[in-house]
């Protein structure tokens, strides 16, 4: 039976948490959290340990899991957001399959989605674009070339850009460099469904300065496309047409509304 599950605590919100998790969070017996960036309304009152894994290794983390397991407990590992962006959660899988502990994981709402609530967006819209890319820019973790800020605007989709908003700057020059015009909406979402979530909009043309003013430094989404532009009215999708077929809907077919 599996005693570890990696959960997702979600964006902030903590009903944002899915049910299946918040069972798990009530039925453990060791929780790790990752510090403040998981509300603390999600681990106080738990029956469970606690332990903020801000100040812990890997190797203390491996260790606390082990040893609970030894013990017979049921552990939940609470990551931010969903566990598979950014979650670091691969090399604790790698270190719990060399000692042979078995696990679980557990989706999130990322804060990706949170912050597109936040703005009432909709990430892909008809005729506008249909891709979405998750990135970040370098920082102490490098990343490849192909996939700097740069390159990636060359599709000109939609870009939602993590942990990169202390160098909003360099963010916008790459993006103007990868194609996208200065009039490209933007907006930043700083800590997206948390009681204190902050919104500065513009465009590439202003937002960096935009951002300084409002002293935005750190857990923010900088979300980048013209699906952000609250004033064009969007393409409609063909989902709703009248004149569309789909495996629920017979075109055909006279609607409800008009027997």
């Amino acid at each position: 039976m599996t005693s570890i599950f990696f959960v997702g605590a979600g964006p902030g919100d903590p009903e944002l948490i899915t049910v299946k998790g918040r069972r798990l969070l009530e039925s453990a017996e060791l929780v790790i959290y990752t510090g403040s960036l998981v509300p603390s309304a999600l681990v106080d009152g738990l029956r469970a340990q606690v332990l903020d894994s801000a100040s812990m290794t890997l190797d203390d983390v491996i260790a606390a899991i082990s040893e609970a397991v030894t013990a017979g407990k049921r552990v939940v590992r609470l990551h931010t957001g969903d566990p598979s962006i950014y979650g670091a959660i691969r090399e604790q899988m790698a270190r719990l399959d060399e000692i042979g502990i078995s696990y679980d994981v557990v989706p999130g709402v990322s804060s990706v989605f949170a912050a597109a609530a936040a703005l009432r967006s909709e990430l892909t819209l008809p005729e506008v674009t249909q891709t979405v890319i998750i990135t970040r820019r370098a920082g102490r973790t490098p990343v490849p070339e192909s996939e700097s800020i740069r390159e990636l605007a060359r599709h000109g989709s939609t870009m939602m850009i993590l942990l990169s908003v202390s160098a909003i700057d360099e963010v916008v020059a790459e993006l103007v460099q990868g194609g996208y015009c200065a009039e490209t909406p933007v907006a930043v979402v700083e800590k997206a469904s948390w009681p204190d979530e902050r919104i500065i909009r513009g465009t590439l043309a202003d937002i960096a300065s935009r951002v300084r003013d409002a002293g935005i430094a750190k857990t923010a989404i900088i979300a980048v496309g013209r699906v952000f532009d609250t004033a064009a009215p969007p393409a409609l999708s063909k989902l709703y047409d009248p004149q569309f077929s789909h495996g629920c809907k017979d075109a055909s077919c006279p609607s409800p509304s008009s027997t």
